[in-house]
């Protein structure tokens, strides 16, 4: 049940997303790496929303997350909770990225319900593409 985009072509796929497709258990030892496909998965769906309405991608992670934050303060179907987790998953992947030490843990708690907003998201996007 993922769903990506291929900018230039236009194309998207529900199966190609891994997070929402591969509902695997979060070890300690994956939750980073749990948190940082969370973020991706929803960056995809933000990213064939964008492509869908506007016709063009972002450039950036951050102007992806503005953009989508336009879209979605218009889109009644896309709720408040919904519309901010871009956001707070893009900190869950500089973490994994970036973060050193003990700055870089991110707990299993945090990484699954990471997991489960993200699937919630694809599903949500992927119905207004589809509806679209």
């Amino acid at each position: 049940m993922g769903l990506t985009c291929d900018a230039g072509s236009g194309a998207f796929s529900r199966q190609g997303t891994r997070v929402p497709r591969r509902r695997r258990a979060v070890s300690a030892a994956g939750a980073a790496h749990r948190g940082c496909e969370a973020y991706l998965a929803a960056f995809h769906a933000a990213e064939a929303l964008l492509f869908e309405r506007t016709g063009k991608a972002a450039k950036t992670h951050r102007g992806l997350r503005a953009e989508f934050a336009r879209i979605a303060k218009d889109e009644p179907r896309i709720d408040q909770p919904m519309s901010e987790f871009l956001g707070r998953a893009y900190e869950l992947k500089s973490l994994a990225d970036y973060g050193t030490g003990n700055e870089s843990n991110i707990s299993l708690v945090t990484a699954k319900a990471a997991v489960e907003t993200a699937t919630r998201f694809v599903d949500c996007i992927a119905n207004l593409i589809g509806e679209d």
